[in-house]
């Protein structure tokens, strides 16, 4: 399962869910505060993490999260946050379906740069519909769920090609002799596709991890397809133990039915974990997080997942309303999971919102317990690591203050870093250059 534990934070600035930001304990302009992301990824990073991620979305109504109506650009907080970092990883997500491949790869391969070899990229499809409005395109131009994910497998394609247009070597920067670099060093895309049509080469050079970390998180069979193919990290958000050993299970079978050591598909969970010296503290936490959500902001929540659909037309106490295939353009694997657990557990509309409002985890209480959890779903195949959502950032404190030293007691976190890349803290592989690969091939 690698090298260790991966360990991840998720920087969400005033909160996953819509009333964080009134919490006394998160600054209500965190998610415009370059101090509050500056602390998370210190933290992060004291604590040895892989990387620090920043989610993304493109498209807005006065119903969305107080967090994504006002937030950072991920690639710029990222670049700053390279700065005041030296080792851990970056992470930002950036659409494949509303982003241009050339414009995708020199952003990445600039944060590589800038970062020493840090950088990581989130390949995600858009499951916001709204968002083709803010694109040039008629809502109804939204690509289907699975073009979506044919774009995404050749934007993917395009971009890896484009960070191979220089071979490592292929900057001489000789002044004595004029000569900058070797011209047979440099490689054109030269792609023609389906999608995307694109010549390159690419004018930034390769980073010191050969390529960034590639993460993918749909949960779909187009997801899973696409992720097996092409992602270096697959992450997902299981409740239950069982769940994420299936789905675990799952995607290392589709790395190697595609050809790929299953090794080399690194599967982390989404955990939201709520740590405090007694399990008690832990609970009340828990509490004081949900306290102040209303009906009208759980269904507003809700409503996002099935592209802003409003929920207050329907009677909140009748069983979950029939929404016929209302999601499956959209986010298909949150939307599917939400029906199938109303319907499995017979749930009204307003069970199913606050449900979906209140923080779900099972890694809640002790130091103890919470590293106890853990260390069951890493040992028993459900995730190689974990991506921490911590809502308030003691919560972020308390576990890398409290949870790490036992799981770098029992031998499953790194006590230092390894190395100086993501890749390195990731046990990857450095990514050679295809073109060298061909070149050293034809001398033997």
């Amino acid at each position: 399962m690698g090298k260790g534990m991966i360990l991840g934070t998720m920087i969400h600035g005033a909160g996953e869910r819509r009333t964080d930001w009134r919490h006394p304990a998160i600054p209500s302009d965190a998610s415009v505060s370059f101090d509050f992301y500056k602390q998370q990824a210190l933290v992060s990073e004291r604590g040895k993490f892989d990387f620090v991620f920043v989610a993304d979305a493109m498209y807005i109504t006065p119903q969305s999260t107080p967090h994504y109506l006002n937030r950072f650009e991920p690639l710029t907080i990222l670049s700053a946050l390279a700065a005041v970092t030296s080792r851990i990883g970056l992470v930002a997500t950036l659409s494949s379906t509303y982003s241009e491949p050339y414009a995708a790869a020199r952003q990445f391969a600039s944060l590589d740069l800038l970062s020493g070899g840090r950088a990581g990229w989130n390949a995600v499809t858009t499951g916001l519909g709204g968002t083709a409005l803010n694109f040039g395109h008629r809502r109804d131009m939204h690509p289907e769920h699975g073009i979506r994910y044919r774009m995404a497998a050749e934007f993917t394609e395009v971009v890896q090609k484009l960070w191979d247009s220089w071979e490592d070597d292929a900057f001489v920067r000789d002044k004595k002799s004029g000569v900058f670099f070797e011209p047979e060093k440099m490689h054109e895309a030269d792609h023609d596709g389906e999608f995307f049509s694109v010549k390159g080469a690419l004018n930034i050079a390769r980073s010191p991890q050969g390529q960034p970390v590639i993460f993918q998180a749909g949960k779909s069979e187009d997801g899973r397809r696409f992720a097996a193919d092409t992602a270096d990290v697959v992450f997902a958000i299981d409740g239950e133990l069982e769940a994420a050993r299936e789905y675990y299970a799952d995607m290392k079978k589709r790395a190697a039915r595609a050809g790929r050591n299953p090794d080399g598909l690194l599967v982390i969970q989404g955990i939201s974990p709520i740590v405090a010296e007694t399990e008690e503290e832990a609970f009340r936490i828990r509490e004081e997080l949900t306290a102040t959500v209303s009906l009208e902001e759980a269904l507003a929540d809700l409503g996002r997942h099935f592209d802003h659909h409003d929920f207050t037309q329907y009677d909140p106490d009748a069983p979950f309303p029939d929404l016929g295939g209302m999601g499956a353009n959209g986010f298909q694997s949150d939307t599917e999971r939400i029906i199938r657990g109303a319907r499995r557990d017979g749930l009204t509309l307003r069970e199913a919102a606050m449900r979906e409002a209140a923080p779900k985890t099972p890694f809640i209480g002790t130091p103890e317990q919470v590293a106890d959890r853990i260390e069951e779903w890493h040992r028993t195949r459900a995730a190689d690591g974990f991506i921490l959502i911590a809502n308030l950032p003691v919560l972020l404190e308390n576990f890398v203050d409290g949870v790490v030293p036992i799981l770098r007691e029992r031998g499953l976190f790194r006590e230092e870093y390894g190395g100086t890349t993501l890749r390195d803290h990731l046990g990857l592989p450095f990514r050679e250059n295809r073109h060298a690969r061909v070149a050293e091939a034809s001398l033997v």
